[in-house]
């Protein structure tokens, strides 16, 4: 299986202070076909108005991890952790039993671009938890850099989900084979850019799934930055 979705097949819902697209049904964007791959429930790719955000809500049984692409995101949550993330940061929450959290664009000017990721974990009541981790560019660049995992593997955060997440920057030449484990499936999600997977051409907020599969081959970037998800 090899499934392209293009950007514009996405939920969109514009609220004034948020531009959200929604690659899997959220919120009012409901659809059958695309409620989750594997453990990948939610990828929003969101757009904050300056000094605007999300305020006080809560979560439970769910991974959920932000990925700066501009800008500057601010986060408070009910275990009394406060941060402020940019690009390079990854940050996670482990919602478990239960937390409730704000995020806010940290710029009362600029608008914040980020994606909000929620993966399944492996087993609902989990303990919440937070960790961030900075991965420079030229962690990522022409190459797949694991940023999150259920083993903190290379020094990703920690997911309590039989899933990994890996981010790459391609441009010109670069390029980067990845292995499938036997057994696995893959999500691809170009986040801006674009890239060609596996011999097809994607651009930013385009998508690729893929099953039964033994190797995904990313090359001829164009400025592109690249998040796949290795799944059960």
């Amino acid at each position: 299986m090899f499934e392209i979705r293009r950007s514009n097949e996405r939920g969109h819902a514009n609220h004034g202070w948020l531009d959200s697209y929604h690659s899997f049904s959220f919120a009012d964007y409901y659809d059958p076909e695309h409620m989750h791959f594997g453990a990948l429930r939610v990828i929003n790719e969101d757009r904050v108005a300056g000094g605007q955000g999300f305020g006080a809500h809560g979560h439970r049984d769910m991974e959920i991890v932000s990925y700066v692409l501009d800008g500057a995101l601010a986060h408070r949550d009910s275990m009394g952790n406060g941060s402020t993330i940019r690009p390079g940061d990854v940050q996670r929450m482990s919602a478990g039993t239960g937390v409730r959290h704000s995020e806010f664009n940290g710029s009362p000017t600029d608008t914040a671009h980020f994606l909000q990721i929620w993966i399944i974990p492996d087993a609902p009541g989990g303990a919440p938890g937070y960790e961030e981790k900075r991965f420079a560019d030229d962690e990522k660049r022409g190459r797949l850099r694991v940023i999150a995992s259920p083993d903190s593997a290379d020094g990703s955060v920690k997911i309590g989900a039989d899933a990994r997440i890996f981010a790459g920057l391609f441009n010109g030449d670069e390029r980067a084979d990845f292995d499938v484990p036997a057994g696995r499936r893959v999500y691809v999600h170009v986040a801006r850019g674009a890239v060609t997977v596996n011999g097809e051409t994607l651009g930013a907020g385009d998508a690729a799934k893929l099953e039964d599969v033994s190797k995904v081959t990313l090359e001829k970037g164009d400025n592109a930055e690249v998040l796949l998800f290795d799944l059960a």
